[in-house]
């Protein structure tokens, strides 16, 4: 089986390299996990500019038409990078939640947007169970004479703070189960909602969004109503391997740093890289980097395809959300102390691992997808 990248999406996987080399060095990582809003709007304008945004919708949505193993060659870039900002939140959740489930007027009014770089948007799904599951979603709406009116508290939402609309699930209010499910795209300068950021262990932003009594207007559902967990299910893969992909390249990022340490890191008059212990230890890095890439490949190519793949997707999440850990945990052991200091880059990757281990699923909740499928 061939997992080599084509001559095209070796020339993006290069621009992309260089330009987050030059553009998003670890100190600037750094900064932004600091920073209020998380990100630089220099560099948005940036990758807009490079037509990133867009790169995955139609040319009549100002999109470049790259399938979706295109983008996850560029997501396994910004993983790589550890790039801060709401590229995943504004495109993978918001714009392709758009582009499934939104109709014709929704997607002229916000894909180019989003394509030029002009508004950032994310999706709003989890609540305080932190279910995954159509029961988890409390959030209510009304249906009244100008439109809906929405009740509720979300967590975890990526970005919110910054984010001009919000796409948000709610049931209506008598609805039990995946019943009744209905998707808005709500503006956040909406009166009655607060975003509150919350306190993270990467760095990364995520908000807890209240929405009390906030009055939408008819043409802000998508895709009508009871069908906003059907949407949610159409693009649920898309959002797993995107990040299936972002930890493929944070996973290579660390397993390269920590190679060239034990190259260079010497001790009892030789390098550690010698050393019968460090070199299996890298060598089951290596091992869970390249079980990473290929089974994120694989079901990136078969969404690409319009292929069923939901035990491949589950297969891809499972597997990721334990390895990137497994690899950034054996990283540090091998760097010794340095690598335990708050100082050093490889920290960046541990807890990204552990922020992306839990989000949208952690192995057991992907696991008991995988076991399913195989009619257990």
């Amino acid at each position: 089986m061939d997992f080599s990248l084509n001559e095209e999406q070796e020339i993006l996987r290069n621009m992309a390299r260089n330009f987050l080399t030059k553009e998003c060095p670890k100190s600037f990582v750094k900064e932004m996990n600091e920073d209020e809003k998380g990100y630089s709007p220099t560099l948005w304008s940036k990758m807009a500019e490079l037509g990133w945004m867009g790169f995955i919708f139609p040319e009549k949505y100002g999109g470049m038409e790259g399938n979706f193993l295109d983008l996850s060659v560029l997501m396994e870039e910004m993983g790589r990078a550890c790039l801060p900002g709401p590229f995943f939140s504004t495109v993978i959740l918001g714009g392709i939640s758009l582009l499934e489930g939104g109709n014709e007027k929704q997607k002229e009014r916000f894909l180019p947007k989003i394509a030029r770089g002009e508004i950032i948007l994310t999706l709003a799904v989890t609540e305080a169970s932190g279910n995954y599951e159509p029961e988890g979603i409390e959030t209510r709406f009304i249906k009244t004479n100008e439109g809906y009116t929405i009740d509720g508290t979300k967590v975890f939402v990526p970005d919110a703070h910054i984010a001009d609309y919000i796409l948000v699930a709610a049931k209506a209010k008598e609805s039990k189960g995946n019943n009744g499910i209905a998707l808005f795209i709500v503006d956040t300068k909406s009166h009655g909602i607060t975003v509150t950021p919350l306190k993270t262990i990467s760095g990364d932003k995520q908000c807890e969004v209240r929405f009390e009594g906030v009055k939408i207007k008819e043409d802000a559902l998508i895709g009508g109503l009871n069908n906003g967990w059907s949407i949610i299910q159409k693009i649920w893969p898309k959002i797993v391997v995107a990040r299936c992909a972002e930890v493929v390249g944070g996973a290579q990022e660390a397993l390269e740093m920590t190679i060239k340490y034990a190259k260079e890191r010497e001790q009892f008059g030789q390098p550690i890289g010698t050393l019968q212990a460090v070199q299996h230890y890298c060598a089951d890095m290596v091992a869970d980097v390249d079980g990473c890439r290929h089974i994120t490949y694989q079901a990136s190519w078969m969404l690409s395809c319009g292929l069923s793949c939901d035990k491949e997707v589950a297969m891809a999440k499972a597997w990721c959300s334990d390895a990137f850990r497994r690899v950034t945990a054996k990283g540090h052991q091998i760097h010794g102390a340095i690598g335990f200091t708050e100082e050093h880059d490889l920290h960046l990757y541990y807890k990204k691992a552990k922020t992306w281990e839990l989000f949208y699923g952690d192995s057991n909740f992907h696991r008991e997808i995988v076991a399913q499928q195989m009619g257990l």
